[in-house]
């Protein structure tokens, strides 16, 4: 057993100045941070753990984001730990989440009263310090005035007839092809088509194709850990947003600026900032959506087929070849609830942030649902029901891939 007298101890030291200040530190640094790891942090009454400074719980909730069980993972394990609400440190920021409908409601209805949206860095870098989403109160009221134009009841009977005449010509290329495909990379497609077109008036499919590029990197962006260094996710989302600020003559046609007062118009930077943020909003989301209601129709065939029944009867009314109008719409009663069930958690908000195209949504879910139960019937070629990695809209890693068959064939 080591002992040492007061001069060895002393004589000790001085030999070894270095090693002992360096272990004195090491052992210090190790005891506060057990503790800043360890400590629940219920002073304030929310339950949770900080974890790290800085760092604090940023590898389990990134590790949840790049695993097939996506970001819920993250969210699921907590609450079962803590109960309705949690707080956590990511990227040296403290979130508390409120994972119920009630919680939820409270803070969207309260928004700009007592809380006000704030994203993690990696999105709010991605849309940009001007867009609808993180910009304050007073700016978003403007900024939310002028872009509603574009979801207006005239504006969404135009697009009624185009998205309808654009997704039964690709539905029929592909039946006719024979071939399977995914529904999450042909919803994603056609939506993004739809949205540039609709914001943009680009049709032309060489500028569709470096957009689509661009947007895909971006959105990849939105849940990445937000370090400038070539090749990773944040670096290439970062470019491909700088490379979708287009100069003023090739986004200037998304909203005729003359037709508002000085006070009301918007910037070059706000008009692609939201530009930006309505593609990437209005895709991910309504593609999703159809992906999801692709796989949950396929399993529950008495759904299916009462669906189908109320889309063909409407398809009967009406001349061969004609496309669906808003008065169609309006008469899906049955389809209209279908659609409701991938939106049933508060998917376009509430309060002063309600989603701008919710309207736009609906409009084209119901079209798609018309046009894939009215036409054909599919078979599920993957069951795989694992969520694809890196995504914060959940989607299935399969794509869910389906082959269509056309009602009439043969007759």
């Amino acid at each position: 057993m080591l002992n040492l007298s007061k001069e060895g101890l002393i004589l000790f030291v001085q030999n070894h100045y270095g090693i002992t200040i360096v272990a004195m530190l090491a052992i210090g640094i190790t005891s506060l941070l057990w503790k800043a790891w360890d400590s629940s942090d219920h002073e304030d009454g929310i339950p949770g753990r900080l974890g790290l400074p800085f760092m604090g719980e940023s590898f389990s909730f990134f590790s949840a984001v790049n695993s097939t069980k996506g970001v819920y993972d993250f969210v699921e394990k907590r609450r079962k730990r803590y109960g309705k609400w949690f707080k956590t440190r990511v990227l040296g920021n403290t979130h508390v989440f409120v994972p119920s409908i009630e919680g939820a409601k409270t803070i969207l209805a309260n928004d700009f009263v007592h809380f006000n949206k704030l994203y993690v860095r990696s999105m709010e870098d991605t849309v940009g310090a001007l867009s609808i989403f993180t910009v304050p109160h007073k700016i978003h009221t403007r900024i939310r005035h002028v872009l509603s134009d574009f979801f207006s009841m005239s504006a969404l009977s135009m697009f009624v007839g185009k998205f309808d005449k654009m997704l039964s010509e690709r539905l029929d290329k592909l039946e006719k092809s024979g071939k399977s495909f995914k529904v999450t990379d042909f919803s994603s497609k056609i939506t993004f088509d739809a949205m540039v077109s609709m914001l943009m008036s680009v049709t032309e499919d060489p500028l569709l194709a470096q957009i689509e590029k661009d947007i895909f990197d971006v959105s990849d962006n939105m849940l990445s850990i937000p370090l400038m260094i070539p090749g990773v996710r944040y670096y290439k989302g970062m470019k491909a947003g700088n490379e979708l600020r287009f100069d003023e003559t090739e986004h200037s046609s998304m909203v005729e600026r003359d037709s508002y007062p000085d006070d009301e118009k918007l910037s070059d930077q706000e008009i692609i900032d939201n530009l930006i943020t309505l593609i990437l909003a209005g895709q991910t989301t309504t593609s999703a959506a159809m992906m999801w209601c692709v796989k949950f129709l396929s399993e529950n065939t008495e759904v299916l087929d009462r669906l189908r029944e109320e889309q063909l009867s409407i398809a009967r009314k009406k001349p061969e070849g004609a496309l669906l109008t808003m008065e169609d719409l309006n008469d899906m009663s049955y389809g209209f609830k279908d659609i409701q069930k991938p939106y049933s958690f508060l998917p376009f908000g509430a309060g002063p942030r309600t989603c701008l195209g919710i309207n736009m949504a609906k409009v084209a879910m119901l079209v798609f649902v018309h046009r894939m139960t009215g036409g054909y019937k599919w078979t599920l070629d993957n069951p795989d029901s694992r969520l694809a990695k890196k995504q914060h809209i959940a989607r299935l890693r399969s794509g869910c891939p389906i082959t269509l068959e056309a009602l009439n064939k043969g007759k």
